[in-house]
């Protein structure tokens, strides 16, 4: 098949027109778009509850992960009649220009953004219902120089357990890149104040317990053998990468949910590399790791 053929699918009731399916988007694995759109559509029953009623951002790469990539907030001209949209300023400002952001409600919405080569998908912390009320807090947990994902478990262990003294359950996930990142569900009212609130003076005082390998500052020479906690993620304008989306890396690694025997097991970064294949055979045999993420009420300390 030519690399510039259209093909007609169907997914769930809605036709789209699919195009250079034939297009290598990750040349060191050969893997082509229409494996990207493939993904998708298989792990969609799982991703997109987590995406629901989120402002989206996509990050897209039309020319495969080795050529040049472009965020983008606004949904498209061309995006179909059937993908809502909501409409949010742009910024934390009163006088922010404001942002059209494509929704995705839906398998065929999903396999629609794969179409676009939106390798990334980027979601809100908030729902449309409730766009100022954070339903989680995330912690990013980001490793420097000298340090790898290894690291970063050993700091996630500590957050879980810091977490846990107050009652709160969090969960975990590879960033799909070179991280982990640790959830707290919450589910109830909160707004972004109070989970930046909460996320920095956690952040912070893992830092005072563990100063030797934990720091809380973007400063580059500060984080040299240590990881970054980022806190400042739990912004209203803030966006982590989604749970079950493919990473823009050398490999289609995938920000994957992992259990906490899991981040306490590992014991290199090949520990936790999980590509494509093996996120869908993960779900086969596990479900979905973080459907807490979807239910489980928490309030959180303070709110």
């Amino acid at each position: 098949m030519p690399a510039s053929a259209k093909v007609e699918v169907e997914v769930a009731g809605r036709r789209l027109t699919l195009s250079n399916l034939d297009k290598v988007m990750y040349p060191a694995a050969q893997f082509t778009k229409s494996e990207v759109i493939d993904y998708y559509a298989r792990i969609a029953p799982v991703m997109v509850p987590h995406l629901a009623g989120r402002p989206i951002t996509f990050k897209r790469y039309p020319d495969g992960v080795d050529g040049k990539s472009f965020f983008e907030k606004n949904a498209p001209s061309h995006t179909p009649e059937w993908v809502p949209t909501m409409t949010l300023s742009a910024g934390e400002r009163d006088d922010a220009s404001t942002v059209n952001y494509p929704r995705i409600e839906e398998p065929a919405a999903l396999v629609w953004a794969g179409n676009l080569a939106a390798i990334e998908i980027h979601p809100g912390l908030a729902r449309a219902d409730h766009i100022r009320q954070p339903d989680h807090v995330v912690f990013d947990l980001d490793p420097g120089e000298g340090t790898d994902v290894v690291e970063c478990c050993q700091v996630g262990l500590w957050l879980r357990d810091a977490l846990g003294d107050l009652g709160l359950q969090a969960l975990a996930k590879t960033s799909g890149s070179k991280g982990l990142q640790v959830y707290v569900p919450l589910n109830t009212p909160c707004d972004f104040e109070q989970a930046r609130a909460f996320s920095l003076a956690i952040a912070q005082l893992l830092e005072k317990w563990h100063p030797e390998l934990i720091v809380t500052t973007q400063e580059r020479i500060k984080r040299k053998e240590k990881v970054l906690i980022d806190w400042m993620q739990n912004a209203s304008f803030k966006t982590t990468i989604g749970v079950y989306s493919l990473r823009a890396r050398e490999y289609p690694t995938v920000s994957t949910p992992v259990t906490w025997d899991e981040v306490d097991g590992a014991v290199t970064a090949a520990d936790l590399r999980f590509q494509a294949a093996d996120v869908l055979e993960r779900v086969q045999a596990h479900g979905d790791l973080w459907a807490d993420m979807l239910s489980l009420e928490q309030p959180l300390p303070g709110a």
